[in-house]
């Protein structure tokens, strides 16, 4: 049996691209030659995207369903919102910028088809600013390095997942989610194919550099105990290295008397202020964990649905069945 497809695109203040972004998607799931669905997730834009996803879905039935939040929930919780929706066996996320090509999706769901369960994608000459760039990077070496899945571009939300998945993912119920990390936890095989990568057409990135940094250390605290660890063997480190330089200190004190260092107290006070930076430095990671910690255990929802409009795949079929029965 052909395996269907859903494709969940989630879409904040996107109404400048949503025309070219509905056209080139709607004939890139129509050539894939199988059952598929377009979820569309406003979250919660303020420009007038979620009238135009209203009218698509309504032009579009059997095809398109646009998913309206009530308010902002951030991208990856949107698209968990499309993931509970979506009924295909592969489901494909993509952005809303065009930046990268809804064509890929194809290239996307035949490697799912080869036995993997997981398929990510490396953005080739990258149309991003310097700064993005580098951040990118960072990001990607952090996430390698705490998962151990060698993968090399985390930040490209083209990718596709088997139904198995996304429904393991479904029942974690943390507020604080990155989907690409998250689904690895999950999977067995997992692989990346190269696509291509645009300059943004219209609007703006909604990813600030302050929200670039705030998404740093949901990633940090979400999916790793790693700095925890860490600071207990700085914690070793300072220690050691203080009982080396004391001993320092001890050793020039008698070759060289207390003149040579101001009688010891400028080595005090670097040595103090070194300390209470680190300190401070453990209780800001310590609380970023509490406050996650404090954000799962009141078990918030993540997102707000306001309303569902539009039918798809077997939907559609069911409702039609249920009108006859009557």
């Amino acid at each position: 049996m052909t395996a269907s497809v859903s494709v969940v695109v989630p879409v904040f203040n996107e109404r400048e691209n949503l025309p070219e972004l509905l056209r080139r998607t709607l004939a890139a799931g129509r050539a894939l030659g199988r059952p598929w669905e377009l979820l569309l997730v406003d979250d919660g834009s303020r420009d007038g995207s979620s009238d135009m996803l209203t009218e698509y879905a309504n032009a579009n039935p059997g095809e398109v369903k646009a998913l309206l939040l009530y308010r902002n929930a951030g991208q990856h919780n949107a698209i968990l919102c499309g993931f509970a929706h979506a009924q295909g066996d592969i489901l494909v996320t993509l952005d809303a910028d065009l930046q990268n090509p809804p064509e890929e999706i194809g290239r996307l769901v035949a490697k799912i088809e080869e036995g993997f369960d997981v398929v990510g994608s490396v953005r080739q000459d990258r149309q991003d600013a310097a700064f993005r760039k580098i951040f990118s990077g960072m990001v990607n070496l952090m996430v390698r390095r705490s998962t151990g899945v060698i993968l090399h571009d985390y930040g490209c939300m083209l990718r596709a997942y088997r139904r198995k998945v996304v429904e393991a993912m479904l029942t974690c119920r943390e507020r604080s989610t990155f989907i690409p990390v998250l689904a690895n936890l999950f999977a067995r095989r997992v692989t990346e194919i190269p696509v291509g990568h645009a300059e943004r057409a219209a609007g703006t990135s909604k990813y600030s550099f302050l929200k670039l940094i705030n998404l740093q250390f949901d990633l940090l605290t979400s999916m790793t105990s790693g700095p925890l660890r860490l600071l207990s063997w700085v914690g070793l480190g300072i220690s050691a290295a203080s009982v080396l330089f004391g001993a320092l200190l001890l050793v020039l004190r008698f070759a060289y008397g207390a003149e040579w260092a101001g009688q010891g107290v400028f080595t005090l006070f670097a040595v103090l202020f070194f300390f209470v930076g680190a300190q401070f430095v453990a209780l800001g990671l310590m609380g970023e964990y509490v406050g996650r910690i404090h954000g799962d255990v009141r078990e918030r929802p993540r997102y707000l649905l306001d309303r569902v409009v539009g039918d798809t795949l077997g939907e559609r079929a069911a409702h039609a069945t249920t009108r006859t029965t009557a």
